[in-house]
């Protein structure tokens, strides 16, 4: 199975999410000089931390991540980096090895299930309801998705769809731990929803 780097955050990424990351721990300065040098080009793997904090060590990871590029590196000097990253495939972990200097890890890709076609026009109602509701909040004309801009393959497509709908952390691990598109709706539906009832509260108490 192939071998990653792998860098446990605070945040589940999800595919095609655009990823920033300041570098300054040491093991992770190393863990970017050797993805900067790999034939394979510069990837790593991220996953959520369960339990524990991004700096330091000794945290408790899940087993589901994606695979991340750094599509830009600016080096900060002594040995500081800017990244900005790009999330790709999904991965599952396999085996964790020892984090000799940083964490590494056995994975392996984690495509969708597949569907007999997911209906994705249900959402057309939560996201015209949500992003009202979020307009009359803000005050400043927010706008949802537009369809043109958005993936053609139903998996993909909700992956870029919740990245307009706001939620924690454990909501979009949920969406990427999901196996195929339909659980996956089903999920981002859940979420919208929630959204949705946190607005109307906020309106309410405004």
């Amino acid at each position: 199975m192939p071998i990653l780097p792998m860098f446990p955050l605070g945040t589940a990424l999800l595919p095609g999410d655009h990823l920033p990351l300041r570098v300054f721990e040491p093991r992770y300065q190393q863990l970017v000089d050797d993805c900067l040098a790999a034939p394979d080009g510069p990837r790593f793997g991220v996953v959520l931390i369960a339990r524990g904090h991004e700096v330091g060590g000794g945290d408790v990871r899940y087993g589901v991540g994606t695979v991340a590029r750094i599509v830009v590196d600016t080096e900060l000097g002594g040995g500081h980096h800017r990244l900005e990253c790009l999330a790709e495939e999904r991965i599952r972990i396999l085996r964790w090895l020892p984090d000799d200097p940083y964490p590494r890890a056995e994975v392996e890709p984690w495509p969708d299930t597949p569907s007999e076609g997911t209906d994705l026009s249900g959402l057309t109602g939560l996201f015209g309801k949500l992003y009202g509701l979020l307009d009359r909040l803000t005050e400043n004309g927010v706008t949802p998705p537009r369809a043109d801009d958005l993936p053609d393959e139903p998996g993909a497509r909700l992956y870029a769809l919740s990245r307009w709908v706001p939620m924690g952390e454990a909501d979009r691990l949920a969406l990427l731990s999901a196996p195929g598109p339909d659980e996956r709706l089903a999920v981002l539906a859940e979420a919208i929803s929630t959204a949705i009832d946190l607005a109307e509260w906020q309106l309410k108490e405004s």
